[in-house]
C-alpha cells in the first residue's frame, strides 16, 4: 500500500489487486483532514491488509470523527470494525440500505450510524460534504461526496479502470495513461461493474451525467482509479460512451481449464 497527498488536505490510502488478463485494479480509501476528520471507505477485506496500521501513518485513529462508507461491498469495508474500535468518537455515514446490507455479515452498531441520503449534506466543522448518487454504480446503497472547500469529488466505483501496473495503480495519476488507454480501461470497468448501462435509455442515462458536470470538481477521486486532476470533462465523455460499448463477457469453463493447465509443470501459458 502507498499513501500520498492530493489537494491541500486529502490523503490517498492506495492499494490494488491484480486481475488476471485485465490488469491491476486500484482499491483506494481516503482521509480528509477536516476540523472533524473523515475517513472515506476502509480498504480491502483481505487478511494480509492492515488498514488500521496504514491509516495510523496518516492520522491518529482516535481523532477520526466520521467514516463515510460509499457502499458496503467487501473492497470498501475491510478495516471498518477495527477502526470503530480504535476511533471511539467516530460515526459511520451510510444509508438505511447500506446499514441493512452490513447486517448480512456483521451488523454496524446502530448508535454509531449516521443516515445520509443523496441530496443531503454533512457538516464536518470547516466545510460541508455533499452527498450524491454517482451516475455509475454497482450497489444501490452507493453515495458519493463532494467537498465544497477543496472541490474534490469522491465518486466511489464510478470512473474506475484497471491499470497496466501496480505502481501506476497505487502511486500514479489517471493522466499517466494515454487518453485512448485510459478510455478503454474505464469502458471495460463500466461494463464489468455496471452491466445495467446497456439496458437503460441511453439519453436518460447521459442526462444523468449533467449534475456531476455542473458540480465541476477540480479533482475526481475514485475507489478504482488513481487521482484524476482537471480531467472531469474527459471522464464524463468516456462515461457517455458506456451504453454503446461492448458488453463484458467473462471467461467460460474452457478458459478456466486452460488457465489451470498453464500452472501445471510444463504447461503452456494460457492466452489472455
Amino acid at each position: 500500500m502507498d499513501t500520498h497527498k492530493v489537494g491541500s488536505d486529502t490523503t490517498v490510502l492506495a492499494d490494488s489487486l491484480e486481475v488476471p488478463g485485465i490488469g491491476h485494479m486500484p482499491v483506494n480509501a481516503y482521509v480528509v483532514t477536516a476540523a472533524e476528520p473523515v475517513v472515506v471507505d476502509t480498504g480491502l477485506s483481505i487478511e494480509d491488509r492492515d488498514f488500521l496500521a496504514v491509516l495510523g501513518g496518516v492520522i491518529d485513529p482516535e481523532d477520526v470523527r466520521w467514516i463515510w462508507l460509499t457502499h458496503p461491498d467487501k473492497d470498501h469495508t475491510g478495516g471498518i470494525f477495527a477502526l470503530l474500535e480504535a476511533a471511539p468518537h467516530a460515526r459511520v455515514v451510510t444509508t438505511f440500505l447500506g446499514a441493512g446490507e452490513m447486517t448480512t455479515e456483521r451488523a454496524l452498531p446502530m448508535d454509531r450510524v449516521y443516515f445520509l441520503n443523496p441530496g443531503q449534506s454533512l457538516d464536518v466543522g470547516d466545510r460541508a460534504l455533499h452527498a450524491f448518487r454517482p451516475p455509475l454504480f454497482d450497489n444501490p446503497a452507493t453515495v458519493g461526496l463532494y467537498d465544497d472547500r477543496t472541490r474534490i469529488c469522491f465518486s466511489s466505483d464510478c470512473f474506475g479502470g484497471p491499470m497496466p501496473t501496480a505502481e501506476i495503480a497505487e502511486s500514479g495519476h489517471a493522466s499517466d495513461l494515454k487518453p485512448e488507454d485510459l478510455r478503454a480501461a474505464q469502458l471495460l470497468w463500466a461494463t464489468v461493474d455496471s452491466p445495467w448501462v446497456h439496458l437503460v435509455d441511453a439519453e436518460k442515462y447521459r442526462a444523468g451525467l449533467e449534475p456531476l458536470r455542473e458540480m465541476d470538481p477540480e479533482i475526481v477521486l475514485c475507489t478504482h482509479l488513481p487521482p484524476a486532476v482537471r480531467m472531469t470533462d474527459r471522464l464524463l465523455g468516456t462515461l457517455a460512451m458506456a451504453p454503446d460499448s461492448d458488453p463484458f463477457v467473462g471467461p467460460d469453463q474452457a478458459a478456466l481449464e486452460a488457465l489451470l493447465r498453464s500452472f501445471e509443470p510444463g504447461g503452456a501459458p494460457a492466452a489472455a
